[in-house]
């Protein structure tokens, strides 16, 4: 299978330049609507998918986005990779504004999001004590260093429900708790990822240090537009860069993303949901037509 890398841009990033033969593609899935159409072509020989998480213009918000959709349309055009993009605070005084972040644990907070492809009728439990693919992580810091930003490799995520940002009190619970960046967006994105056997990597660009640092106050969304507007152009650059650094034809991944689902499904196949499984098409279609289905 040739490599094809997924990018889902998170706020401040609605685009990618440079694609090769680039279109925007529609498309279609048992979840419902992308968050927008897919802009599809190559950078540098590679196949690339970018999605914009919040759909051009910023329409959705962190609880209104459809996360299965996402990531079942990526699976669907035949991504092997997905990077993901976003914006978040710092809860470490020295991660920094302007800092790019190569998440690798996550904490989850969100309520109201769908987090899961598999349910009643066809039930799959897959592994998350590691969420994030270390191998294309180590990629993605490695682009993000051409670019000239500081990054930090390893942090953990927490991510809330939103669309409001943290109480101070919040705050100070997540620092003691010992997560690095807060988001509204990584989760269930990665969880479902790993779901779609997609090995994935979360680049998140600190914008403010949320409400926890006395000398910085309250989040302020200028600021933080700000910023992000800054860090856009280093986010596309490191996409550029990132095909070099991408074998052309994707291997095992030695964590096995690629390979979740082979003793997840818990369901007899004579009691599976018809129904589910043809929603399933895309994102299980190795185990359920393979030898373990």
């Amino acid at each position: 299978m040739q490599t094809m890398i997924g990018v889902i841009g998170g706020s401040g990033v609605y685009q990618i330049e440079g694609l090769e033969g680039a279109s925007w593609v529609k498309v279609k899935t048992p979840w419902g609507r992308p968050s927008d159409e897919v802009l599809v072509g190559r950078l540098n020989g590679v196949a690339m998918a970018f999605l914009p998480r919040h759909g051009r213009g910023h329409v959705q918000t962190p609880s209104s986005i459809n996360y299965r959709a996402n990531i079942d349309a990526l699976k669907r055009l035949g991504c092997t990779d997905v990077v993901a993009v976003s914006a978040v605070g710092s809860l470490r005084a020295d991660f920094a504004p302007g800092d790019f972040v190569i998440v690798d644990q996550y904490i989850d907070r969100t309520f109201a999001r769908e987090k899961s492809f598999f349910g009643a009728g066809c039930v799959a439990h897959v592994s998350l004590a590691h969420p994030t693919c270390p191998r294309l992580g180590a990629a993605c810091a490695e682009a993000a260093r051409t670019t000239g930003v500081r990054v930090h490799e390893g942090a953990t995520y927490i991510a809330m429900e939103g669309p409001q940002f943290s109480t101070l009190a919040e705050s100070q619970l997540y620092r003691s708790w010992g997560a690095d960046v807060i988001g509204m967006t990584g989760m269930p994105e990665a969880k479902l990822a790993r779901e779609a056997e997609l090995c994935y990597a979360s680049i998140a660009m600190v914008t403010d240090y949320d409400c926890w640092h006395q000398d910085h106050g309250a989040v302020d969304v200028s600021q933080v537009i700000a910023t992000l507007t800054a860090n856009a152009g280093n986010a596309r650059g490191l996409v550029t860069a990132l095909p070099a650094l991408m074998p052309p034809d994707h291997t095992d991944c030695p964590q096995g993303c690629d390979h979740a689902l082979t003793h997840a499904l818990m369901t007899a196949p004579d009691k599976r949901d018809p129904d589910l499984l043809a929603k399933l098409d895309a994102v299980a279609a190795r185990i359920l037509k393979g030898p373990h289905a």
